[in-house]
């Protein structure tokens, strides 16, 4: 029995770990908006070199108008909002705890499927919501004076991390829609052109995701600031890995993983990021875990699964 699917979907997970770790450490040194303008065009050179290497056209072919407008929004939704909201939690409080944070991807999937696809929301789907949030609750929650219960993260980092579980998971519904129209477009026994979809969605999506930036960058009048940042050796290198293992690879093995297991299936497994990331951020940046941290994540990914079992 092959677990082609399966086996990607962890292979995701694994390089959401790394993505989560070189992304903090870049954020840090370089600024989340200037990180997201480097690795989105960055990105796009990637896509666009394998597009031309496996179909001979560096660009997405065959998609049509519909396939455009939904993986563009998606691009927007999942890139402009939710990575700029990522990067900016990995400042505030680190990737360990904004990766739990994108827990709240599938609770954000299951609800925008619910409003956009019409799909049903299941009791068992309610009670992975709230073992969702129950997990995370426990995880940044402590006891303060008088035995109130307060944030031991900052608020702004909090908010940070849920706005990018909730672009994450918005941004999947709205490129499952894309895709869906993208493979329609591609006519019958270009097998060459159906197997780079993942990819060539990836590379629509991130042409939103750079004009995205590039507009909130000029909004802000920080052009001045990239020669500054492409001089640091070590951000630019941790900005270069972040890329490659996310809007290269990992994103679009998650696309190539929902179609070759069931998206729920796939979802689950590449919601243990925050899991895989608790040794990685001890081991390298000396994160003080405690063991309520990590009970609160394990119980955390187990409400993502109780929406696909």
């Amino acid at each position: 029995m092959s677990y082609l699917g399966e086996s990607i979907a962890l292979a995701v997970a694994a390089s959401w770990t790394v993505t989560a770790l070189c992304a903090e450490v870049a954020s840090r040194r370089m600024g989340a908006l200037q990180l997201n303008v480097l690795r989105m065009l960055l990105s796009l050179v990637m896509l666009g070199a394998t597009l031309w290497w496996f179909t001979g056209v560096p660009f997405p072919s065959f998609a049509d108008g519909k396939a455009w407008f939904w993986l563009s929004l998606s691009g927007f939704v999942g890139y402009v909002l939710g990575d700029y909201c990522l990067f900016n939690a990995y400042i505030w409080i680190g990737s360990r705890f904004g990766q739990l944070f994108m827990t709240l991807a599938p609770l954000a999937a299951a609800i925008s499927g619910w409003f956009l696809l019409g799909e049903t929301l299941s009791l068992q789907a309610w009670a992975g919501m709230l073992v969702t949030l129950t997990g995370i609750g426990i995880s940044v929650l402590n006891k303060g004076a008088k035995h109130k219960v307060g944030l031991k993260l900052p608020l702004k980092g909090v908010l940070f991390g849920i706005g990018a579980g909730i672009g994450q998971g918005v941004g999947l519904v709205l490129s499952k829609l894309g895709m869906d129209y993208y493979e329609l477009s591609i006519p019958a026994g270009m097998t060459d052109v159906s197997d780079m979809l993942p990819f060539a969605s990836t590379f629509i999506r991130a042409i939103t995701g750079s004009l995205g930036f590039l507009c909130v960058m000029a909004l802000r009048r920080d052009f001045h600031t990239l020669p500054v940042v492409v001089h640091d050796r070590k951000g630019m290198g941790a900005m270069l890995l972040a890329t490659i293992t996310g809007p290269f690879i990992g994103v679009s093995l998650s696309l190539m993983a929902v179609r070759y297991t069931e998206a729920g299936i796939a979802s689950t497994l590449m919601a243990l990021t925050p899991i895989f990331i608790i040794a990685p951020a001890y081991w390298l940046f000396g994160q003080r875990v405690t063991f309520k941290e990590v009970i609160g994540a394990v119980i955390s990914v187990a409400g993502v699964s109780l929406f696909f079992i």
